[in-house]
């Protein structure tokens, strides 16, 4: 189902696809009837539209499908914190949503733990797609994720952080004004935190306004290792483009790095970017895409 344009995406069209347990909400750009040329998936704790200004200028050029995942914006799919390993359940999602809408992108692209769920999906079906571009994807080896323990893990700052954060509002506004400058929307523009906000909020049913993605949820996805993302680099047929933060990356490779090279991918740090790369460096998001398609 298609949706009009609605003015907190614009000029985005909403999409509603239905897949096994029920619905991944998206925003797409572009001209409908273009083959789809990028499936984009976001990052932990956030949403599709966050990205609308960055994705939005290449909707003359380029048909892409921006999807919000599993407990985040407006997708209905189930979210049950420690239920399963979640990182898992991210690309499973991101294969159910490729059978689901019969048509394969030609690139796959995600920021962050969406990066990491193009990575599992596309070792998992070869032919997902014909090049993955990520933007700081989180890459826990398995040597780090021993290291660290479920302990550990569920101790971080990241996870305890994120069970802290303030999850009711009494509006937008007031939303907007608690986060601006502050934390992880810091280096953020105004438009892209109102971006994040259109979606990353849901009616609580009092009037008041509620993260569409729990802190329990976002908290879970840092608590859980992801599985090994860097084994499956080397089983990925598509071409690999991974831009890496010069500061606080998540695209720990570790021991691996010489052997993800070897397997043609390519790892690019990006100077003077944080985690937030793609809020920091949009005109780079938009060159390396158009340069993939």
């Amino acid at each position: 189902m298609i949706n009009p344009v609605l003015p907190d995406v614009s000029p985005a069209r909403r999409r509603m696809i239905a897949v096994p347990g029920g619905q991944m909400a998206a925003i797409e750009f572009g001209p409908a009837d273009r083959a789809l040329d990028v499936l984009f998936l976001h990052a932990n704790g956030f949403n599709a539209a966050t990205y609308r200004s960055i994705l939005a200028p290449l909707a003359d050029r380029l048909r892409i499908l921006a999807v919000d995942q599993r407990g985040h914006g407006r997708t209905t799919l189930p979210a049950v914190p420690y239920a399963s390993n979640v990182w898992r359940g991210y690309s499973d999602d991101l294969l159910a949503l490729l059978q689901a809408l019969g048509e394969k992108p030609k690139i796959l692209s995600g920021h962050s733990m969406g990066g990491t769920a193009c990575l599992l999906a596309a070792a998992e079906r070869k032919d997902a797609a014909r090049q993955l571009i990520l933007f700081d994807p989180v890459i826990i080896t398995p040597e780090r994720a021993a290291l660290l323990g479920e302990e550990g893990m569920r101790s971080s700052p990241l996870a305890q952080g994120a069970l802290r954060r303030r999850d009711t509002f009494a509006s937008r506004e007031a939303a907007f004004d608690a986060y601006h400058g502050r934390g992880a929307f810091r280096t953020w523009s105004d438009d892209m935190l109102r971006d994040y906000l259109a979606d990353g909020l849901a009616e609580a049913g009092d009037g008041a306004l509620r993260l569409a993605c729990a802190p329990e949820w976002e908290a879970a996805n840092f608590s859980t290792p992801s599985p090994d993302a860097v084994g499956g680099i080397l089983d990925i047929a598509a071409t690999i483009r991974i831009f890496k933060a010069e500061h606080a990356s998540t695209a720990q490779f570790d021991v691996h790095e010489a052997a993800v090279l070897a397997s043609g991918a390519t790892i690019e740090t990006v100077p003077g970017t944080s985690h937030f790369l793609p809020m920091e460096r949009p005109d780079l998001v938009r060159e390396a895409l158009l340069a993939a398609a």
